[in-house]
């Protein structure tokens, strides 16, 4: 069973099993966010602690307020500036944390970039595309004028947007919701970076074209070398385009794990719930099952573990203990006290796109 005493860093870190610093591409430990409003403070993130090889893709997953989305922008200190941050981020052995405002704005969309929600809200509706690539190319890169813009049009080429060189002067709305989200994609390739932050790219588009941008993401991170961060609710496109997953609730990363064990072996309430919910291809129709109540407030999150208002394993144990990600083996680490004893879920296999 897990040590029921509460984490430090040295512990997990031994826990996680993570390789050295040095043969990372990304090493994030024991991150936490608070974000302070006038109602109180939101512990956005709580000791979250993961790392990303290089080539690697690794999915975030969870219902919405979980916490995806702040951990992207978190690495990269882009929060208000109400935000507390703290916790090491280590890029390719360097730590962000303490890094210099004029360097870490070089690792910012150079080294490491990011894909936003809503590319209609991300993007400036009042400058061209072409004018919104060149800002990347000029902060990121040493090309002149002519030689950004030759560029611009063959990251839109790259991107799967037709004719580039006339389309490049065009405006967002007149662009589709999935040629918007390639513009994203081409803004985000333009300082060659070696790591994609995705924050759920495919959001508010059709199969087809979620299909498209799913392929898209595979064949650059093949033909380029890049790790990705993919933050998505659809454990469809996880399974689809992952090779590792971290589950979030509340804050905190539950369970991490390669894609096929979390899927054929989920062993968090919390992930076996997920999966239960995600509809299946064949056999009789089932009506789908979902995980009773709501996730708690950031304001008041209760005393123990936060899935144990909602779980049908908690004990008294659950109430008073935060659990800690204990290695089921060295690739598999999972925070709940009774992991050891729950009933193995069906092995699952989602559609594509579910």
């Amino acid at each position: 069973m897990p040590n029921t005493a509460m984490p430090d860093t040295t512990h997990n870190e031994e826990a996680l099993n993570q390789p050295p610093a040095a043969d990372s591409l990304l090493r994030v430990s024991q991150l936490n966010t608070l974000i302070h409003t006038p109602r109180g403070t939101l512990r956005a993130i709580q000791d979250v602690s993961f790392s990303l090889q290089p080539g690697e893709i690794l999915g975030l997953v969870g219902e919405s307020g979980s916490g995806k989305s702040v951990t992207l922008r978190s690495l990269l200190r882009v929060m208000p500036k109400t935000t507390d941050i703290s916790g090491s981020v280590q890029w390719q052995g360097r730590e962000l944390s303490d890094m210099p405002p004029k360097e870490l704005r070089a690792v910012r969309g150079g080294e490491i970039a990011m894909i936003f929600q809503e590319p209609m809200i991300a993007l400036n509706p009042v400058l061209t595309v072409w004018r919104q690539i060149d800002e990347s190319l000029a902060a990121h890169t040493d090309l002149n004028r002519k030689q950004r813009r030759a560029r611009a049009i063959e990251l839109l080429n790259q991107v799967g947007i037709p004719a580039p060189e006339m389309r490049v002067d065009d405006y967002p709305h007149q662009f589709s919701g999935g040629m918007r989200q390639r513009v994203m994609i081409a803004i985000a390739l333009a300082g060659n970076p070696q790591l994609l932050l995705a924050d759920e790219p495919t959001t508010a588009l059709d199969v087809t074209i979620q299909e498209q941008i799913l392929k898209l993401l595979s064949t650059l991170r093949d033909e380029l070398g890049m790790g990705m961060i993919f933050v998505t609710h659809d454990l469809g496109v996880v399974a689809q385009l992952c090779d590792r997953v971290a589950v979030m609730y509340a804050g905190r990363i539950v369970e991490n794990a390669p894609v096929a064990e979390i899927f054929s072996q989920p062993r968090h309430p919390y992930t076996q719930g997920l999966m239960a919910s995600v509809p299946q291809t064949g056999g009789e129709r089932t009506p789908l099952l979902s995980i009773e109540g709501t996730p708690p407030s950031l304001l008041n999150l209760p005393k123990g573990c936060s899935f144990s208002p909602r779980c049908r394993y908690k004990t008294a144990r659950c109430e008073q203990e935060v659990p800690i990600l204990d290695s089921l083996n060295t690739q598999h680490h999972v925070a709940c006290h009774h992991y050891a004893d729950l009933p193995a879920a069906t092995t699952l296999q989602p559609t594509s796109g579910a």
